[in-house]
């Protein structure tokens, strides 16, 4: 079972001192670390104006004041908190009355532990969620972010990237899983960092790339190992789960794990707990898990080589970050960026690109998106030896892979009505050259040398093509 849990606590309250023992060992063990227990039912809202408590968990026959005018009273001055009524009265018409009176939940004791922590869980998860929306909404009102530094790593001026970073924030205190989706080279797992730096987490941020990695390899690298749990195991192992205890795991390629790993990480998530390799022990994950891919989950589940299961366990939360052709305004702060670390790197002067690069730029749809835009950079400046940049590299990389996928069929394969749509029939030379150029132009921003480079001639010949054409 994943439990959701924040800065709150969880409040008990009974008369029966051996009730609030087993209740809160139930809880503690169960990974709700934070359990306050008062027998008397009088100091709860002294408590309650003095803590921040996220579910109260009441019983109704008690002394002084009793479990019912009390929920009356919390229903009235704390109805954002859930309270449970926990009771031994077994009759129909008291759980209707207190379900009227606020009541988020009614266990008739003896509780069993699954019914407790199904309740409770619950509780915590509608708490959790109502606080998630409401500072999600005042953090788009006010459009701000509260840990700007946090998300220092990543060049943008996207507003759709502020939106993310500002739905990171809210998110980021929830140990609910997290999957962040997005195209290879988007920055996936900066956006993972970032939200564990955003979450104050204690532990550290531990990252693991499930590419290629086979059930054995993946379950040792993971969950450890106990000394001669198989050959070669001559020493004990702790895994990745151990050594994020307290912080964040980030698996990375979720998408491409094998069905036998898929099904170990589920438990995972569901139970917080996992087995070393060869051990009959089970031991507790305190890690917060991030999961990242660039693959369709919802296309690979419906073909059956994803659990559906635990497709929407890690879709507690979900982060989708936009490919690079969808935020061209970062191209000009990305490559300026990219001039300094590569400049810093190769121990070289920040070159000045020219005046018309970014435009070339955002001509391009970089299907290796920002990673791709980097080693464009990184290249560029390894071959810069003074004055402006050249763009030629640039320029190359850009005419390449525009040919490399150019698709190879014949003219007369085009649709038919794709032109009708365009000339009204089959066009002449002439029409075509003038509607090709006219788009080179407007693409690059009426810059003539980048419309040239689009059409793949030189920038005299397009100088001649647009005078013939006047």
């Amino acid at each position: 079972m994943n439990l959701p849990e924040n800065d709150r606590s969880i409040l008990l309250v009974d008369d029966e001192p051996q009730i609030l023992l087993s209740s809160s060992l139930i809880l503690r063990n169960a990974g709700f670390r934070k359990v306050e227990t008062l027998n008397d039912s009088r100091l709860v809202l002294d408590f309650l104006s003095r803590h921040t408590v996220a579910v109260i968990v009441l019983d109704l026959f008690m002394p002084h004041l009793s479990g019912q005018e009390l929920l009356v009273l919390l229903s009235g001055r704390y109805p954002h908190i859930p309270t449970i009524v926990m009771t031994a009265a077994d009759k129909l018409e008291t759980a209707v009355e207190c379900m009227k009176e606020g009541a988020f939940d009614y266990l008739v004791k003896p509780v069993e532990k699954n019914r407790l922590l199904s309740s409770v869980t619950a509780a915590m998860e509608i708490q959790n969620l109502r606080e998630q929306v409401s500072c999600l909404k005042q953090h788009f009102l006010d459009d701000r972010l509260e840990n700007p530094s946090a998300f220092s790593r990543i060049a943008t001026a996207s507003k759709k990237m502020r939106a993310i970073f500002q739905y990171c924030e809210v998110i980021a205190r929830s140990t609910q899983p997290i999957l962040v989706c997005g195209e290879t080279g988007t920055g996936k797992e900066l956006i993972a960092r970032s939200i564990h730096d955003v979450s104050e987490c204690p532990g550290r941020f531990v990252a693991l790339n499930s590419a290629g990695l086979d059930d054995h390899v993946f379950s040792d690298t993971l969950f450890g190992h106990r000394r001669g749990a198989f050959t070669g195991a001559d020493q004990e192992r702790s895994g990745l789960v151990a050594t994020a205890a307290g912080g964040t795991l980030f698996l990375d390629e979720i998408g491409d794990l094998q069905e036998s790993s898929q099904i170990k990480l589920l438990r995972l998530l569901q139970e917080q707990e996992y087995y070393p390799v060869g051990s009959d022990l089970p031991k507790k994950c305190s890690a917060r898990i991030v999961a990242a891919t660039n693959r369709k989950l919802k296309e690979m589940v419906a073909a059956g080589t994803f659990r559906n299961d635990l497709y929407f366990r890690l879709c507690a939360h979900q982060v989708l970050i936009p490919p690079l052709r969808e935020r061209r305004e970062d191209i000009p702060l990305l490559l300026e960026f990219f001039l300094r670390k590569s400049a810093t790197l190769l121990k070289k002067k920040t070159p000045k690109p020219p005046t018309e690069l970014a435009t070339l730029l955002s001509t391009y749809d970089f299907p290796g998106n920002v990673r791709e835009l980097e080693a464009m950079v990184i290249d560029a400046v390894a071959r810069h030896v003074s004055g402006v940049l050249s763009m030629k590299s640039f320029q190359a990389v850009i005419a390449q892979t525009s040919l490399a996928s150019r698709p190879e069929r014949d003219a007369f394969t085009l649709e038919k009505d794709a032109l009708h749509a365009v000339f009204g029939g089959f066009p002449s030379l002439k029409q075509a050259e003038k509607i090709l150029i006219e788009e080179a132009l407007n693409r690059s921003g009426n810059n003539q040398g980048i419309a040239a480079s689009l059409l793949g001639i030189t920038r005299q010949a397009l100088n001649k093509r647009m005078k013939r054409g006047m």
